[in-house]
């Protein structure tokens, strides 16, 4: 008796280790699809981020061009003053 309960009890053993295996798999493959997801989502976010900085960029670049017009505008009556 004592060796078919030692069976049993071995039985119950590889029975929880397959049902905890079984467990961890559908973890795993969940994790993958949130890894996936989230990996989708940074390349989305560093694509938003690269396509903002090339606007504020563009900003930038007309920003010296808008102080160079203003100068520009003043120049002249500071010159018929001087005249």
């Amino acid at each position: 008796m004592t060796d078919l309960s030692k069976i049993d009890q071995i039985a119950l053993g590889v029975e929880r280790l397959v049902l905890r295996y079984e467990e961890l798999q559908r973890n795993h493959i969940a994790l993958l699809q949130h890894t996936d997801t989230l990996e989708r989502e940074r390349d989305s976010l560093k694509s938003r981020l690269g396509a903002a900085r090339a606007r504020i960029d563009t900003l930038i670049d007309r920003l010296p061009v808008a102080r160079d017009a203003a100068s520009n505008l003043s120049t002249p009556t500071s010159q018929g003053d001087q005249a």
